[in-house]
């Protein structure tokens, strides 16, 4: 690997800016489910429905190393 590109860091906190603006209570969700109920084997149930109708989904549990990544990933927003 070759390390962070800070420029490329820099593009996606711009990019996570603006969606944040156009869809505000999507990352309202995200940090009161982090808050409230991210715990070793929680299940996140995820579903894409498409425009004309198609759906799609799936679900994980959570571990303890996929929290250790999320507060990893938390860390680098500070």
């Amino acid at each position: 690997m070759n390390g962070i590109n800070p420029l490329r860091l820099l593009q996606l906190k711009s990019a996570w800016e603006q969606f944040q603006a156009r869809h505000p209570k999507f990352p309202a969700f995200l940090n009161a489910a982090s808050r409230n109920t991210l715990e070793e084997g929680t299940i996140i149930d995820v579903t894409v429905t498409s425009p004309d109708g198609r759906q799609i989904g799936t679900n994980l549990k959570l571990t303890a190393e996929d929290l250790q990544l999320l507060q990893e990933i938390k860390e680098l927003r500070k």
